[in-house]
C-alpha cells in the first residue's frame, strides 16, 4: 500500500477541490447546466460578501449558533449518562431497553409536529429537535465504548484499593472509555448540523429558514452560500474538537 507525506496529500486534496469548481464552472458557461437553477461558482464570493454587507449573514448564523450550541449540549450529555449508566448498571440497561429499541428509529425531524405543540415556533423547539438526533449517537457511542472495557481493569483497581464503584467510574471506566466517547461527541457535532437546518425549515429564524426563502426565489446562489456556510462551521468546529480531543487523550502512546 502506497503511504502519501501529509503534505502531498493536503495538496492533491486541494487540487481535487479546484478541479470540481473549474469543471462545475466550464460546464455553466459552456451551456451544459442551467444557469437559472445552478450558480456560478465564481458568482458566490459577491453573494457571499452581500450577505455580510447587509447583516444578513452574521443574523442567521447567530441565530441557529444559538439553538445549535444548547440541542447538541444538552443532547450530549444526556446521551453520555444514558449510555453509561446502561453499561454499568445491567438493571436500569434492562428497564430501558426495548424503549430505547422503539424509540431510536424514529428520526429527528419526526419529532417536528410535537416540538411546535409543545414549545411553538422558537428556537426551543428547534434545540430539542438536534438534541434528540445528538442523543442517540452519544448514548450508542458512550454504551458500546465502557462496554468494551476490559473487565480485568475494575479488578487491577479493587486489587490496588479502589473499593468504591464511583472512584473506579472515574479512575478506571471513564478514562479507558474515553476514545469512543470522544468519537460520539465529535459525531454529534455533525449531526447537530445536519439536524439544525431541518430544523429551522418550518419558520424559526436562521441558516434553514434563510435558505427556504432563497429557494422560493430561486437565489441558488444564496443557498450555495450557506451550504457553504454549513461546511465551513463544521470545518471549524472538527478542528477544534480535535485540538481538545488530543489534549485529553495525549496520555495515549
Amino acid at each position: 500500500m502506497i503511504r502519501l507525506s501529509r503534505p502531498r496529500r493536503l495538496l492533491i486534496s486541494a487540487l481535487g477541490l479546484a478541479g470540481f469548481v473549474a469543471l462545475w464552472e466550464a460546464s455553466l458557461r459552456a451551456g451544459l447546466l442551467p444557469g437559472n437553477l445552478v450558480p456560478l461558482p465564481s458568482s458566490i464570493p459577491g453573494v457571499f460578501w452581500a450577505e455580510i454587507a447587509d447583516g444578513i449573514w452574521f443574523e442567521v448564523v447567530r441565530s441557529s449558533l444559538s439553538h445549535y450550541a444548547v440541542g447538541v449540549a444538552i443532547g450530549s450529555l444526556l446521551g453520555i449518562m444514558v449510555g453509561v449508566g446502561a453499561a454499568l448498571v445491567p438493571t436500569f440497561n434492562a428497564l430501558h431497553a426495548w424503549l430505547a429499541r422503539l424509540l431510536r428509529p424514529i428520526p429527528p425531524l419526526a419529532w417536528i409536529p410535537f416540538a411546535i405543540i409543545w414549545f411553538g415556533v422558537n428556537p426551543t423547539a428547534a434545540a430539542f429537535i438536534i438534541s434528540i438526533g445528538v442523543f442517540w449517537i452519544n448514548y450508542f457511542t458512550s454504551y458500546s465504548a465502557v462496554r468494551a472495557v476490559d473487565p480485568g481493569y475494575d479488578e487491577v483497581a479493587i486489587a490496588f484499593g479502589q473499593q468504591r464503584f464511583v472512584d473506579r467510574l472515574a479512575k478506571v471506566s471513564l478514562p479507558a472509555a474515553a476514545p469512543g466517547i470522544l468519537g460520539g461527541l465529535r459525531a454529534g457535532l455533525g449531526q447537530g448540523w445536519m439536524t439544525v437546518v431541518a430544523a429551522e425549515l418550518f419558520g424559526i429564524p436562521g441558516i434553514g429558514q434563510r435558505m427556504m426563502e432563497a429557494s422560493g426565489l430561486l437565489a441558488t446562489d444564496i443557498v450555495v452560500v450557506y451550504m457553504l456556510t454549513i461546511a465551513g462551521l463544521y470545518a471549524l468546529f472538527d478542528a477544534l474538537f480535535m485540538v481538545v480531543q488530543r489534549r485529553m487523550l495525549r496520555w495515549q502512546p
